[in-house]
């Protein structure tokens, strides 16, 4: 995961070099924006698309039952008039169920995500779950990466409105470790621990596994956080490199 470049937030600290004395409430100023191609995310100003039409994907011939069962995601951008674009693959389950998937959502229809009201281009996942028994099976949206509420100002500030003489790395960015898999009916899910190195600049460096759980999930989870995001943490208003731990849930397959 973690495939689609820069995080959709802006943050700005209200005053560079403000002392906790200065502080005013509204230390961050946030917004959602797009990332250099001028795509979002899904998060709190920007809503999430919605299939309104879907069709079903088509089984290959000649394929035995045991070789069926599995999945394709894909990642794309639902586009301002609700098109899928951008179509990339992320979890292959072989060429003619890879190609049944794709064709199946450029055949479906979806309503565009919404920043403040208006249409705007989207990044989603798609997922299509194909069945031993050929069940029928359509596209269906995950949101496996999303922007994340900034905190209230009382993270921040003092119980008199001024800002905290420091402030630790709060997560405004997420990126799911793994899919789960939909063949599970009680699955166990299990928690990797990683930390890091929060920079200034809110992106995550020396990121490493404290607890894994084996099974090439560590990787997964490294990877995953590498595209974290966060608000850095802060001494006297200045943005600080600080260490930050995180829990990355896995489901046990």
């Amino acid at each position: 995961m973690g495939h689609r470049g820069l995080v959709s937030l802006l943050l700005a600290v209200a005053s560079a070099g403000l002392s906790a004395q200065d502080a005013t409430p509204k230390f961050w100023h946030y917004h959602q924006v797009p990332d250099k191609d001028g795509v979002y995310y899904v998060g709190p100003e920007v809503s999430e698309p919605k299939l309104v039409k879907t069709v079903y994907a088509l089984y290959p011939s000649g394929v035995p039952a045991k070789q069926i069962e599995g999945m394709t995601v894909m990642a794309m951008v639902i586009d301002a008039k609700g098109k899928p674009e951008h179509i990339e693959l992320l979890h292959p389950h072989g060429q003619f169920f890879d190609q049944g998937a794709i064709e199946a959502v450029k055949q479906s229809a979806f309503e565009p995500g919404l920043l403040n009201g208006k249409p705007v281009p989207v990044w989603i996942d798609v997922r299509v779950v194909y069945f031993a028994d050929r069940s029928k099976t359509t596209p269906q949206v995950v949101i496996a990466e999303r922007d994340l509420p900034v905190p209230p100002d009382d993270k921040f500030l003092d119980k008199n409105g001024k800002l905290k003489p420091s402030t630790v790395p709060v997560l405004i960015h997420t990126v799911d470790a793994d899919y789960v898999n939909p063949f599970v009916k009680h699955p166990m899910v299990e928690i990797a621990k990683v930390t890091m190195v929060v920079g200034v600049n809110g992106e995550p460096k020396e990121v490493r596994v404290m607890r894994g759980l084996g099974f090439g999930t560590d990787e997964k989870a490294k990877a995953a956080v590498e595209h974290y995001r966060f608000i850095p943490a802060t001494r006297h208003g200045v943005p600080i490199e600080a260490r930050a731990d995180v829990t990355v849930p896995f489901v046990r397959l």
